[in-house]
């Protein structure tokens, strides 16, 4: 059901939050009745009580993982963006270039995170490295399709009016790609946090990837779950600012859903 206007989104809203208010509850009641046990699924009391404990540093941790997952995704953001524009102005790089992006996306990312290790050590800029290698190429794709999805009469238009390249793109190709590339950036938030757990994963001294490694030799279950509650916050997070820019620059009738 979609709906429509201020009341109409706070509907949406209103339904959403009752919905994962309701997951949770029947969580607890189920894990309470069947009498679970904590290493298995705690439930999200046992869960949210982790939060008091000093020993996972879980907001230094979660900032960690924050700074990995924006600044992978903003690097890929900015440089499929870049390409994109890149490729459509000039055919020949796209020709050369392309191609070749296609089938390094195609690199299992686990497999370069000991070579980023090795390249760069341990630390954030290798594991941002990681959430921009996974995210940037559908940002890079998607961009590109709607740059190059142009109505042929406002190309005439333009060049009737002896317009320059950079007034075509300034006024035709980029508002029109807008929604193309807010599609990409939807996609690479969701990829970002990915990315960044994968090389927290492999090798990395900080951060929630890091921890839920830490504690899974205890089988300290509630702080995984914690772990990835907080994971899945960062990502929902980064996910409402990119709807918020899009709702900023793009009109409504014309988004991409």
């Amino acid at each position: 059901m979609v709906f429509s206007g201020d009341g109409g989104s706070a509907r949406s809203f209103a339904i959403i939050l009752i919905v994962h208010l309701a997951v949770i509850v029947l969580w607890q009641v189920l894990v309470d009745a069947f009498q679970v046990p904590k290493f298995i699924l705690p439930s999200p009391l046992a869960t949210i009580k982790t939060l008091a404990s000093p020993n996972y540093a879980w907001l230094s941790n979660l900032a960690v993982t924050a700074a990995e997952i924006l600044g992978g995704f903003c690097l890929g953001a900015l440089v499929g963006v870049m390409l994109a524009v890149m490729f459509t102005w000039s055919p020949l790089i796209s020709l050369l270039l392309l191609p070749l992006f296609v089938t390094l996306n195609m690199i299992p990312k686990v497999a370069l995170g000991p070579l980023f290790i090795v390249w760069f050590s341990y630390g954030i800029f290798p594991n941002i490295l990681i959430a921009f290698s996974i995210c940037f190429f559908p940002i890079l794709l998607t961009t590109a399709r709607g740059l190059s999805e142009v109505e042929p009469d406002l190309l005439d238009l333009v060049k009737s009016l002896r317009g320059s390249r950079w007034t075509l793109f300034r006024k035709i190709q980029l508002p029109g790609a807008l929604p193309y590339v807010f599609s990409g950036m939807k996609v690479g938030a969701i990829l970002a946090v990915a990315g960044a757990i994968v090389g927290e994963f492999i090798a990395s001294e900080r951060g929630l990837g890091y921890l839920m490694i830490q504690v899974q030799s205890s089988l300290d279950t509630p702080a995984m779950v914690m772990a990835v509650v907080l994971l899945t916050l960062l990502g929902v997070a980064l996910y409402g600012l990119v709807l918020g820019l899009e709702r900023m620059f793009v009109v409504r009738d014309i988004r991409l859903q």
